[in-house]
């Protein structure tokens, strides 16, 4: 401890090149921080899958629209215990920038296999009886001030309705939490009867989206997939069913590898701080050679010179790190806030760890060959500016 305000002197013995460095740190384990946590937000939705639910697709593509109809015969599949249609109604509330998921979907079966979703049952039972009624994610509702009994307007995206008007209209009659308060990003949506978003569209009726399917037992889940397929193999309308899990993560890789993009962006970002903070120290150690010369000349070993340089370069890179992560961790609820699906955004305590890793090996690496030279110094040459 007594050698921290030696420390501390040398470290700041240029402030603008050394507050300019530390910045430059931060900036870089801020945006780890935030891409991190978008990364992990978007694999929880495949942690949470359910073991004993199947999704059921078109063949060939998620926009291909199935009849209503399968949904009956899947149900009558042995091994099937419940299903439920669902299809994206792609409206937003007031504005563009209001947007969050909406689906319309058979209610009273989606309930059923989502025991994950907490819904007050005298609540339930009134969406049951509401022919235009919606739930909606308790996040939602804190986020636009929804209460129940309020009439919901969400202009359509795709669906118009049956007189060419996009203001569709709801009642909202519940609002839904998560049993795990770390999944309610997942299920960030507003959910809707499927038969009166059915009657009132202008166009597509009859048909689903998709189906969610929940097994009556998981070791079962593959023979059910056989099945379901096979009930509509060369037909017009033929289906690809896969687990909710399985489904999850083949939707996230139509955006593109988002593990691979953020690695790559966060790998070139500390690639590039590498040589910044290295030439960071290599030119202050350079400055300082007569004034290393003295500490040795005072009795300084070499080793107390290495480990000098090195505590330097280690608070440098810890310092800015922590501002950087400091930061990320005030920004993080406030852009959650702003993106439905991303409620549960925040500063993991691994990737913090990570991040903190991160630092003290960026320290090393950098803090390493200047403190080698400082190390190596023949106080007569250093001295003598040779």
């Amino acid at each position: 401890m007594r050698y921290l305000p030696l420390i501390w002197a040398t470290l700041w013995r240029r402030p603008p090149r050394t507050l300019f460095t530390m910045l430059s740190i931060a900036v870089a384990f801020l945006l780890y921080a935030l891409l991190t946590a978008v990364n992990a937000a978007f694999n929880t939705g495949i942690e949470v899958a359910g073991a004993d639910r199947l999704v059921t697709t078109g063949r060939y593509s998620l926009t291909q629209v199935l009849p209503a109809g399968h949904i009956q015969k899947i149900q009558s599949l042995p091994g099937v215990a419940l299903v439920a249609g669902q299809s994206w109604f792609g409206g937003y509330y007031q504005k563009e920038s209001n947007f969050f998921p909406q689906f319309p979907t058979q209610i009273e079966p989606y309930l059923a296999m989502y025991p994950e979703i907490v819904l007050p049952e005298d609540q339930k039972q009134a969406m049951l009886r509401t022919r235009t009624g919606a739930i909606i994610a308790k996040t939602l509702a804190d986020r636009y001030g929804f209460s129940i009994g309020d009439r919901i307007p969400i202009i359509a995206g795709i669906w118009p309705l049956a007189d060419g008007s996009n203001n569709w209209e709801f009642d909202l009659v519940g609002i839904f939490d998560t049993k795990n308060p770390k999944d309610r990003s997942i299920y960030e949506m507003m959910l809707f009867h499927h038969e009166y978003f059915d009657e009132a569209r202008q166009f597509g009726k009859g048909t689903v989206g998709w189906m969610v399917v929940k097994t009556r037992d998981p070791a079962q889940n593959e023979t059910v997939i056989q099945q379901i397929d096979a009930l509509f193999a060369n037909s017009p309308h033929e289906t690809r069913t896969q687990t909710e899990k399985t489904f999850n993560q083949a939707f996230i890789k139509q955006m593109g590898d988002i593990g691979l993009i953020m690695s790559s962006i966060i790998g070139a970002v500390f690639f590039t701080l590498l040589f910044l903070t290295g030439n960071t120290m290599m030119q202050s150690v350079r400055e300082r050679i007569p004034e290393l010369a003295v500490l040795k000349t005072l009795g300084y070993s070499d080793g107390g010179v290495l480990a000098q340089v090195l505590a330097e370069s280690l608070a440098l890179c810890l310092l800015a790190a922590l501002s950087g992560l400091a930061l990320a961790a005030v920004l993080l609820p406030g852009i959650a806030a702003k993106l439905p699906g991303f409620s549960g955004l925040a500063l993991t305590p691994g990737a913090f760890a990570g991040a903190v890793a991160i630092a003290v090996l960026l320290a090393l690496v950098v803090g390493l060959i200047p403190a080698l030279r400082a190390m190596r110094l023949q106080i007569v040459d250093a001295l003598a500016a040779r």
